[in-house]
């Protein structure tokens, strides 16, 4: 609990359930974490004699931080991140990119600012690790995300062509405050998912930070999809855009080749 309530205190009474009749008030209120911890508080208040307007800052902090917790678990969950890598095991040192230029990105002040990240160059360099640690970092500041990969932009695309829905898709995607868009240039480019980057990159313009890493620099992107469409989405993608390039080995080839990639055989 937070407030006064937080700390366990020596002699209070069990906690007595609330009166049905609160109970019902807090329930059709929709105040859950006040039903929740009322008992708790108003036990402590009494133990403690606390003033009536301790009590209340009590029980409506346990409601904002438990609001917050299930607001948090909500925008973590509609992300959609892969694997959940957050700056908790990031390590600055190892990585290409410059450390004031991990520091900026880490401020998310370009994400307030509508601009774009672009994090390019050979696998395994650490592109993907830091997007989503980015994005786990916006999240916890209580913006938006959502992830994609190319592979998701054309299967989307496809589905909502059907029914001629597919400019309402791009407008729910862009509900979110960053979109990222991971592991481009892989593969040659589906003519789905190539529209499907066009069509995103084009209405987040000005509008939304969209984040993509690639093997690629966005100029190589012709190699990929057609040259007008990528020319289009370069312009679009590149005019407000960071663009940070790794360098170096693989780090999961550096772990495999250590032994580190896996648990010994017994």
């Amino acid at each position: 609990m937070s407030g006064k309530s937080s700390a366990p205190t020596v002699g209070v009474p069990s906690a007595p359930p609330l009166p049905d009749e609160l109970e019902d008030l807090l329930r059709r209120l929709r105040l859950p974490h006040v039903r929740r911890h009322a008992p708790e508080v108003v036990a402590t208040a009494k133990a403690q004699r606390w003033e009536p307007v301790e009590v209340l800052k009590a029980l409506f902090a346990e409601e904002v931080a438990g609001r917050d917790r299930s607001s948090l678990a909500t925008r973590r969950a509609a992300a959609g991140f892969p694997t959940g890598k957050t700056f908790d095991a990031w390590q600055p040192e190892a990585s290409s990119i410059p450390a004031p230029t991990q520091q900026a990105l880490r401020t998310l002040e370009w994400v307030h600012r509508r601009e774009n990240l672009v994090v390019c160059g050979p696998s395994g360099t650490g592109k993907t690790f830091l997007l989503e640690a980015l994005g786990h970092q916006a999240v916890e500041a209580g913006l938006r995300v959502a992830w994609f990969t190319l592979e998701n932009l054309g299967v989307m695309l496809r589905r909502h062509r059907a029914d001629d829905t597919v400019t309402k898709a791009i407008a729910r995607i862009l509900r979110a405050d960053l979109v990222v868009v991971d592991d481009i240039g892989l593969l040659p480019v589906a003519a789905d998912a190539a529209e499907g980057l066009y069509r995103l990159v084009d209405a987040a313009y000005e509008k939304r930070s969209v984040a993509i890493s690639s093997n690629l620099h966005p100029s190589g992107f012709d190699e990929l999809m057609p040259k007008t469409l990528a020319t289009a989405t370069v312009d679009r993608l590149l005019h407000h855009a960071h663009v940070c390039q790794t360098s170096g080995d693989s780090v999961r080839l550096t772990q495999a080749l250590a032994g580190q990639g896996v648990s010994p055989l017994s």
